[in-house]
C-alpha cells in the first residue's frame, strides 16, 4: 500500500524493461539521447556502459582477449561474454560493429 492507502502497483521487470527499450528505440536525436543517459544513469553506470562498448570494439578488431583485459582492466568473464556475443551470427552488436567499424 502507498501512503494514501491505495495498492502499490509495481510493474514487472519484464514490462519495465520492454518499456525502456521502447523509449530508447524512439530517441533519434543524439543530444536528446545524451541528456536522457545523463538523467537516468549515474556517471559510474555510464562509464560501465562505455567500457562494455569499448570491450566489444576491441574484440571486434580481433585483439587478443588478454590484450583487451590488460588494456581495459576488465575480468576474463566480461571478455568471454563479449567474445561470445560477437561469435553469434545473429548478434545485433556484431552487425552494428560490422557496419560502423570496418577493420582489415
Amino acid at each position: 500500500m502507498n501512503r494514501n492507502g491505495h495498492p502499490r502497483h509495481v510493474p514487472s521487470d519484464a514490462l519495465a524493461l520492454n518499456d525502456i527499450i521502447e523509449v530508447f528505440a524512439g530517441i533519434r536525436d543524439q543530444d536528446a539521447m545524451r541528456m536522457f543517459f545523463n538523467e537516468i544513469f549515474t556517471p559510474a553506470e555510464r562509464m560501465k556502459i562505455a567500457l562494455r562498448w569499448q570491450l566489444l570494439k576491441l574484440l571486434h578488431k580481433r585483439l587478443p582477449q588478454r590484450t583487451v583485459g590488460a588494456r581495459l582492466g576488465v575480468s576474463l568473464c566480461k571478455i568471454t561474454r563479449g567474445s561470445r556475443v560477437l561469435k553469434n551470427s545473429r548478434s545485433v552488436s556484431r552487425r552494428i560493429l560490422d557496419k560502423r567499424y570496418i577493420f582489415p
